[in-house]
């Protein structure tokens, strides 16, 4: 690995060691001095000695897993070894064709966790994508065009308009510099950037006089000195955590790998002794041997992986049209158990659009309504809203003047509204067409004649009008205590008040600008630093913010139903993010948010108390988002992060559910990310969370309906082997079998799958967000499950041994005992398949009757049992169906005695459903929250933030 990069100074005045000089804090001669350096950067000699020492403008490739092993982690679980099992049985006992079925699934399964894997190793190698080929460096005085690769700790570089930053560095100086740094610091404007040094403890986003490696240069120009190249930049430490993030299991991973577990020991134990048992019994030991495979063969659910990955294709497929592309299947169910969503606030809770709210002019406030880009929207004073022409004299002025003191341009095409230029002037601009002032025409009447850009360094622009009269007019905007400053002190408001409603705005969330004017005496065309130094009056305040999309309050609002907490981890400053928090109902006005400056001073237990109690943090760097979701996950929360900037890539991937913006994230984000939203916005998330615990539930269908039959089928083969008498055909003793092996894989691979699968497509129930998140630690296998199964089993056992009894007792003294044996045994499967068709229906929903979710709601339900009822009349009729699986023709009285038989199911399910309505006062399958620690029950918390939903 290459040495870093220097950053301290050593004895010798050398630079020695990483990460310990904060650079931002010195001036440039100190930078360059530390650096070993000068305003006429290095030698060429210097350059390819340090290239050697420090290594080139990289970041390191971990190198990753290969494709064997990727390959054999998917093959290498209990779930999949069940499934190979079950697929050599099947082979062993002459079905081909279904030990290829269940083989197909092994591959399909193996090749989506495969596929999966490969595509998550991606994140890191976008991250190099970032950092630009070439560079303008100063070597020895002269300027030239170097790989970006070969920069080094003390190179001189050039940056402009449109450049991407190649490594971390240290303005010199700047003119009108202007960063992008969305994707690192989440700020929701380009910052300013200045070459004096600002405090030391300054968190990443405020640190102007530093410029960071891969951000964007979207004005001005500079000079800088390189203080960190490769692994020792922001996006190699960001590579790093990256590196160090875990990719956790999902719930339902977790669950199909314990009930893998489960089953396999089960089938082992229960072979074993059915084994001691036919030996005991009197059989032979190779009948003793088959009856122990077909008991085998009996209890594994062949189906149930095909059922699982069918289902999150379908719910995969609803996403997509509600806005979230999937990029990890498992995903979709872990969603239904999201207990916390952790969001970024620029572009997801907000429009990504400064609107301008509110104007202060001396005569009074006024509010602007009307939110984005689009000027639609009306001027509000107390009152019903005011006409263009009823638009007071001063607050025309205003707008007016905000909007040529501008250098944003409106776009308009078929009702899409678009804004070039700085965000923050675009909002003044759409101010002034919603109060029915036109821009360009008013551009166009009031000539500019010159202008002063905007300097980080002053605060302010100025620009330089020529009036309708000939004359000429200076307007000034920028930071109001910069523009009170040259305002004339005998103006309508004191300098008090104006500062009391600036902070009053502040409070708010606002961004202020104040506006001035001044009118020249001389006409003249060209405009000086001297004449915007006094003498203006003040025209009054424009406060603008990013406004909440109101279907993200919504959204919110849904979560807070849902028992899902949602806190808001920003970029932004505070008291913007404290504003914005309490209009999302995320926390009650007032509440106070959480800065990254006071997380990065907490140790591991008490950051996780502040994340638990607090809902709004601001100003955080990419190590702090990492901690706040391992935080969380710590105290047991199931943690969906969303995020778009390469600062939030360590933090999606260490998620339960990385969720990253489709429109703004970065490569890098998406990457990392379980789900891609592809219109950015919160509400996505929500109807993503909704259609996942929709998945989950079909999944428990499923389960629950899959599962009884295969202990059906176990208990039918146990009594066979247990009581059954033991025949003699003329060929030896063998045993008196309900059903063959074969008759098993048709049950199991065929009836069970085409009525399972049904049970995916069923509708989202009514109440399903209006549930608390269920606990992810609980079993799938709960107790309602193992209760269900044992019921239905048991009846589905009853039903299908008494029939087979009872039809080869009736037919042996008409048609001997291999005909007789025959038909008892189709007889056998028959019941077992009604009883699954019957009670496929009775899971439509597992908590209610059928009134609740409407009896042909789910049309697939009825074309599953339709496909069955033709495949089983072939199983029975067709002559070389007859062979494959040895049953017989029935007649409809013995098909009418199984079906009736299969109906008892109903009562029962319906009894025991009433049963436990009434023991548990509600749904026994409603998930249920984590339980109560003692930091929940002495902290209470707002209305709509932690409160859980009653029990």
């Amino acid at each position: 690995m290459h040495e870093p990069p220097p950053a301290a100074s050593g004895e010798d005045g050398r630079v020695s060691s990483r990460g310990a000089v904060p650079w931002h804090a010195l001036p440039p001669e100190r930078v360059f001095e530390q650096l070993e350096s000068g305003a006429e950067g290095l030698t060429d000699e210097q350059a390819r000695e340090r290239l050697m020492r420090h290594g080139p403008n990289v970041l390191e490739r971990q190198k990753g897993e290969g494709p064997l092993r990727l390959l054999w982690r998917q093959v290498n679980s209990p779930f999949i070894w069940v499934l190979i099992v079950s697929a050599v049985l099947a082979v062993v006992m002459g079905k081909v064709t279904d030990g290829l079925v269940v083989a197909a699934v092994v591959v399909l399964n193996t090749v989506i966790g495969f596929v999966q894997e490969f595509r998550a190793g991606k994140a890191i190698e976008a991250l190099s994508r970032m950092v630009p080929e070439n560079a303008t460096v100063v070597r020895a005085g002269d300027k030239r065009a170097v790989p970006a690769a070969e920069l080094v700790p003390g190179d001189v570089v050039e940056i402009a308009s449109g450049d991407k930053v190649p490594a971390d560095m240290r303005l010199v100086s700047s003119r009108n510099l202007q960063i992008e740094e969305a994707a690192l610091t989440g700020e929701s404007v380009p910052a300013s950037k200045q070459p004096l040094p600002v405090e030391e403890d300054a968190e990443l986003g405020d640190r102007t006089s530093v410029v960071f490696g891969g951000t964007l240069v979207t004005s001005g120009a500079a000079r800088a000195v390189v203080v960190a190249t490769g692994g020792a930049t922001e996006l190699g430490r960001i590579s790093e955590m990256l590196r160090g993030a875990t990719d956790l299991q999902t719930p339902l991973t977790k669950a199909l790998a314990t009930i893998a577990k489960v089953i396999t020991g089960a089938i082992l134990v229960v072979s074993v002794l059915l084994l001691g048992v036919g030996l005991w019994r009197g059989y032979d030991l190779s009948e003793a041997v088959v009856v122990a495979i077909t008991l085998a063969v009996a209890a594994i659910p062949e189906g149930l992986p095909a059922i699982v990955t069918i289902a999150l294709a379908i719910g995969v497929q609803r996403m997509a049209a509600r806005r979230a592309v999937i990029r990890k299947l498992p995903a979709v169910e872990t969603l239904g158990s999201t207990t916390v969503i952790c969001s970024d606030k620029t572009g997801t809770l907000t429009r990504n659009e400064m609107t301008v709210q509110a104007l202060w002019t001396p005569t009074g406030r006024y509010t602007v309504t009307g939110v984005g880009y689009a000027p639609r929207g009306e001027l509000r004073r107390d009152g019903p809203p005011l006409s263009a022409l009823l638009v007071p004299e001063d607050v025309r002025e205003l707008l007016l003047a905000g909007a040529l003191c501008n250098d944003a341009a409106l776009h308009g095409q078929g009702g899409d509204w678009r804004m070039t230029g700085d965000p923050t002037e675009g909002a003044l601009v759409v101010a002034a067409e919603k109060a029915g002032l036109g821009v360009d025409e008013a551009r166009a009447r009031f000539h500019r004649l010159d202008a002063i850009p905007f300097e980080s360094e002053s605060q302010f622009m100025a620009t330089l009008h020529e009036d309708a009269r000939g004359g000429r007019v200076l307007l000034l905007k920028g930071a109001p205590e910069v523009v009170l400053a040259r305002c004339a002190p005998d103006g309508a408001a004191s300098n008090e008040a104006v500062l009391e409603e600036v902070e009053r705005l502040a409070r708010r969330g606002m961004r202020v600008l104040a506006v001035a004017s001044r009118e020249l005496a001389e006409t003249r065309d060209t405009l000086a630093l001297e004449d915007a130094e006094g003498g203006l009056e003040l025209l009054g305040l424009e406060g603008m913010m990013d406004p909440p999309r109101e279907e993200a309050i919504e959204a919110v609002r849904a979560c807070h139903e849902a028992g899902i907490v949602v806190k808001m981890i920003t970029g932004d400053h505070l008291a913007t993010a404290e504003a914005i928090g309490a209009r999302l109902g995320l926390h009650e006005p007032g509440t106070p948010g959480v800065a990254g400056a006071r997380l990065g001073a907490l140790d591991d237990e008490a950051l996780a108390d502040v994340a638990e109690r607090t809902n709004v943090f601001a100003r955080v760097a990419p190590e702090h988002k990492l901690r706040l979701v391992r935080a969380l996950q710590q105290r047991r929360h199931v943690v969906a992060m969303t995020g778009d900037g390469v600062n939030d890539a360590p933090a999606l991937k260490q998620a339960n559910i990385g969720v990253a913006m489709g429109i703004t994230g970065t490569a890098v984000s998406k990457e990392a990310a379980d789900i891609v939203l592809t219109d950015d916005n919160f509400a996505s998330i929500a109807a993503a969370v909704e259609e996942g615990r929709r998945v989950y539930d079909n999944l428990i269908k499923s389960l629950a309906f899959v599962l009884p039959t295969n202990l059906g089928l176990a208990l039918i083969l146990l009594c066979g082997v247990a009581f059954f008498p033991i025949q003699d055909f003329g060929g030896g003793p063998v045993p008196l079998m309900a059903m063959l092996p074969t008759q098993l894989l048709w049950i199991n691979l065929v009836a069970t799958v085409s009525l399972a699968l049904p049970l995916a497509f069923e509708a989202r129930e009514s109440d399903v967000m209006r549930r608390r998140p269920r606990n992810p630690d609980a079993p799938v296998l709960s107790h309602f499950i193992v209760m269900r199964t044992c019921l239905v089993a048991l009846l589905m056992a009853a039903g299908a041994i008494g029939l087979f009894l009872w039809e080869y007792k009736h037919e042996v003294p008409d048609v001997g005992h291999a005909r007789a044996l025959a038909e008892a045994q189709t007889m056998a499967v028959n019941t077992v398949i009604s009883f699954q068709i019957f009670y496929m229906v009775m899971c439509r929903t597992l908590t209610g009757s059928l009134r609740k979710v409407g009896l042909f709601s789910n049309p697939s339900v009825f074309m599953g049992i339709g496909a069955l009822v033709l495949l089983q009349l072939a199983f029975m009729y067709v002559p070389f169906m007859r062979r494959i699986f040895g049953t017989a023709p029935l007649s409809l009285e013995a098909i009418g005695l199984s079906v009736l038989v299969g109906a008892v199911v109903v009562p029962a399910v319906g009894l025991e459903k009433w049963l436990r309505g009434r023991k548990d006062g509600g749904p026994v399958e409603r998930s249920r929250s984590r339980p109560r620690s003692r930091e929940d029950e002495e902290h209470t918390p707002p209305p709509g933030t932690h409160e859980r939903l009653p029990a």
